[in-house]
């Protein structure tokens, strides 16, 4: 083993934990290597953005991705991890969202905003307020007239499904939000 895997990094998270993280699998976070490299780091890495929950998932991730790089994991068995990891309850899938964006984790919050578009695709707007709990704020006048501003782009479309339709101009792809 390398000697950067064994070195040993203390994470603080927001509501005042700590995690002694191996310092391959910290480096993971572009946010903890500047730190770690710009000698910012003195004692335990402050996380203000992250609570213990949220940081010790994220830690659950970048191991596994880090075992993965070193033993040459195959593919297919890492995406079904992911899928697992991904079975969490939609405030999780949030908070994961933000701590990867915070802690500049590509690969983490790639999966993140692809569960989220997972969660999205193929409903209709009725549908994707009721998954997240949206409040329909639109008037069925305010629709009608959002639906009459955006009418160029559907004009010569053909339907690809209920609620998608391409125009003839390949260039326009477009889900019909008000249909």
């Amino acid at each position: 083993m390398a000697f950067n895997e064994m070195k040993k990094i203390t994470l603080r998270s927001d509501d005042d934990e700590t995690f002694e993280v191996e310092e391959a699998v910290a480096m993971q976070s572009q946010t903890i290597k500047h730190m770690v490299e710009g000698d910012s780091a003195n004692g335990a890495i402050p996380l203000p953005n992250v609570t213990s929950i949220i940081l010790a998932k994220v830690i659950e991730y970048c191991k596994k991705h880090h075992e993965e790089d070193v033993n040459g994991e195959n593919k297919v068995d890492i995406k079904n991890w992911d899928t697992g990891f991904m079975k969490v309850d939609q405030s999780t899938v949030f908070d994961l969202i933000l701590a990867a964006n915070y802690l500049k984790i590509k690969s983490l919050l790639d999966l993140t905003c692809q569960t989220v578009a997972d969660m999205i695709n193929g409903k209709t707007p009725e549908a994707i307020r009721e998954t997240f709990n949206i409040k329909n704020d639109i008037t069925s006048k305010k629709e009608e007239e959002i639906s009459k501003e955006n009418q160029w782009p559907f004009e010569d479309a053909k339907p690809l499904s209920s609620n998608i339709f391409i125009s003839n101009d390949t260039r326009v792809i477009s889900p019909c939000f008000v249909c």
